[in-house]
């Protein structure tokens, strides 16, 4: 049995039949019934074999602003939190690698702490923070620093907090594995020869942590894209992500080809991408052997 047969097996059930289901459902027609949809195969008196394909869905979602509109929110939303992820990640990653053998697994554990309680409560408790009476606004005006409370909960702010606090530690193991690797005495030899701590970085450091950096950024970017929870709670009404029409469509309006459309294409739009660019990174590993 080839050992790449479980993982085969994996993808297969969980990842390819789950996907031809849902195309098979964005080709179908809505209709009143159980399920929602109709059927693409039908047979007409018992004798001839009808297939009824429906493509105009799909051809919507490029006509309709609203679905356009939160693609690229989504898309916005998602790149934007990512950078902040890295910019918080990185100096982390950074920290726990150069720290002893004892105080990685410490911190590692710090790191992994929040995945210990449920993401809806953590969601929560950062509204019971951001809200007009909560932790922040109260701190801030007991110090006189603001008259009045800021209105930080339901903006694009509390979305981008909170989706950077959840994703955090999907940037940060990546980044300490690449890091942790990383031989010191490089930095040593560049110090040698009169480099400074930031021309170091970005000559040595930086470079040999792009697979991390690239590895990290996937892992936050494609999750982020479909976010529902976050947005939903924490959101403004006019903050439009592509989570919440897959929501509306399936649920609200119960037109689960419609719903299903909009989920292959946002499929589509995050898969393509990663796979051109682990193919780019094979033929680059490959190049350098």
């Amino acid at each position: 049995m080839s050992v790449t047969a479980i993982p085969m097996v994996w993808l297969l059930a969980f990842f390819a039949l789950p996907f031809v289901f849902v195309l098979k459902i964005s080709l179908a027609e809505a209709d009143i019934a159980v399920p929602p949809y109709t059927a693409l195969l039908s047979w007409v008196d018992d004798k001839v074999l009808s297939i009824r394909i429906d493509f105009g869905k799909f051809l919507f979602l490029f006509e309709d602003n609203l679905y356009l509109a939160a693609y690229v929110g989504s898309l916005k939303i998602a790149a934007v939190s990512t950078f902040f992820c890295l910019l918080v990640a990185f100096p982390i990653a950074l920290f726990i690698a150069r720290q002893s053998a004892e105080m990685r697994l410490l911190w590692l554990a710090v790191v992994m702490l929040p995945f210990w309680t449920s993401m809806l409560l953590r969601v929560y408790a950062w509204i019971g923070i951001l809200q007009s009476n909560g932790i922040v606004n109260s701190v801030l005006v007991w110090l006189g620093v603001i008259d009045e409370p800021l209105a930080l909960l339901q903006t694009d702010f509390a979305v981008y907090l909170g989706i950077v606090y959840t994703y955090l530690p999907f940037m940060v193991l990546p980044l300490y594995a690449t890091l942790e690797k990383l031989d010191e005495t490089l930095l040593e030899a560049s110090a040698d020869l009169g480099a400074r701590p930031a021309t170091s970085f970005f000559t040595i450091t930086l470079p040999l942590a792009l697979p991390g950096v690239v590895a990290g950024c996937v892992l936050v970017f494609v999750p982020a894209v479909g976010e529902f929870v976050i947005p939903a709670l924490m959101g403004g009404p006019d903050t439009l992500m592509i989570g919440r029409v897959l929501w509306d469509e399936f649920f609200s309006n119960r037109d689960w080809p419609m719903a299903s459309a909009v989920a292959i294409v946002m499929l589509i739009v995050l898969v393509v991408p990663v796979m051109l660019l682990r193919s780019r990174g094979r033929q680059q590993s490959f190049g350098h052997g």
